[in-house]
């Protein structure tokens, strides 16, 4: 009942949630780093960068010595993998970021609560999310609409019925993957 009520939602803003990651080339592995989350060090002054990070850390000048060096390591490790990242995954990354911003706070948590459902489920159940994510996108925006009020008139159990009467098709065999 949770699930099917969340798997709509998770339709919805799916523009955001890294779910779309699966639709890209993958990304490059992250570079050699040591960070340990135990003892990350000092932290780090900001005229220590090095120019090319603090150009992609500009945003975050106004806080960086108030962060922790925990959060400071991530944002530079952040930084490192940004560098190796194509064009094309950074201009996506950064349309994100402007959709990101003009969420409201609710929709905020919304999106990350469903970021933490999405970590959590099977790949039975992530194959089943991006089957319908596939399907909802397949549709015209006139039938998108349809869908989401017709889904939100249904009661949670005419929703797990739909879920049940429209399963994601079985895994491709894994010499195909």
């Amino acid at each position: 009942m949770l699930r099917t009520n969340w798997l709509f939602t998770a339709l919805l803003l799916i523009g955001f949630s890294p779910v779309l990651a699966a639709h890209e080339p993958p990304m490059p592995p992250p570079p050699p780093h040591r960070m340990d989350a135990r003892d990350p060090g000092p932290p780090v002054p900001w005229d220590r960068l090095d120019p090319g990070t603090r150009q992609i850390l500009a945003p975050l000048r106004p806080r960086w010595d108030r962060m922790s060096p925990q959060h400071q390591q991530r944002m530079l490790h952040r930084a490192e993998r940004w560098k190796t990242l194509p064009p094309e995954r950074r201009e996506r990354i950064r349309e994100r970021i402007a959709r990101w911003e003009q969420m409201t706070p609710e929709q905020r948590r919304e999106a990350r609560a469903n970021h933490r459902r999405y970590e959590h489920m099977s790949p039975q159940e992530r194959r089943a999310l991006h089957h319908a994510y596939e399907r909802f996108q397949s549709m015209s925006p006139e039938q998108r609409e349809a869908l989401r009020r017709e889904w939100k008139r249904m009661t949670p159990e005419q929703r797990r019925r739909w879920m049940q009467d429209h399963p994601p098709p079985p895994p491709p065999p894994p010499d195909q993957r």
